[in-house]
């Protein structure tokens, strides 16, 4: 975990970056340190139809939930929910400086007994992450080797 469901107004998709943001809130999840990689989702719905305040067209919003596993204290989940919603506003905020714009954030935990789930993506990672070290100490062996005298050479 977590589930980070990013939800927007479609008025916005032209303004927001959404690649860029999704990245930002991935890479803010995984530096909290409580996160694994395997459990981590982050995905964004745009909302077609929607009503905001008094209804004027420019008005957008911004909506982020966070689901997370059960089981965190709640000065953990309250450090990674300032650090993901500093990200969201930081990333957000040039939009938010020219136009009527409503940010939010939310963390709900997932039941303990009523999460149901099948996830071997952990077991994946981790056979990728070691694969790519194993390339990297590989090539990094192959360059010293180049770059050092042949044995009988003067």
């Amino acid at each position: 975990m977590p589930h980070l469901i990013v939800e927007y107004s479609a008025n916005l998709e032209q303004q927001i970056a959404l690649d860029e943001l999704l990245d930002k809130l991935r890479d803010s999840a995984l530096e909290t340190g409580i996160f694994p990689l395997g459990g981590l989702r982050v995905r964004a719905v745009r909302t077609d139809h929607f009503r905001i305040a008094d209804c004027d067209p420019e008005n957008a919003y911004v909506h982020v939930t966070a689901l997370v596993g059960h089981g965190r204290a709640l000065d953990v989940r309250k450090r990674a929910g300032e650090r993901l919603f500093a990200t969201l506003t930081e990333h957000l905020k040039d939009v938010h400086e020219r136009s009527p714009l409503a940010i939010s954030f939310n963390i709900q935990e997932f039941h303990p007994e009523l999460n149901f789930k099948l996830n071997n993506l952990h077991e994946h990672v981790r056979r990728r992450a070691a694969s790519d070290e194993s390339r990297s100490l590989r090539a990094a062996r192959a360059r010293t080797v180049r770059g050092a005298p042949r044995t009988g050479q003067a």
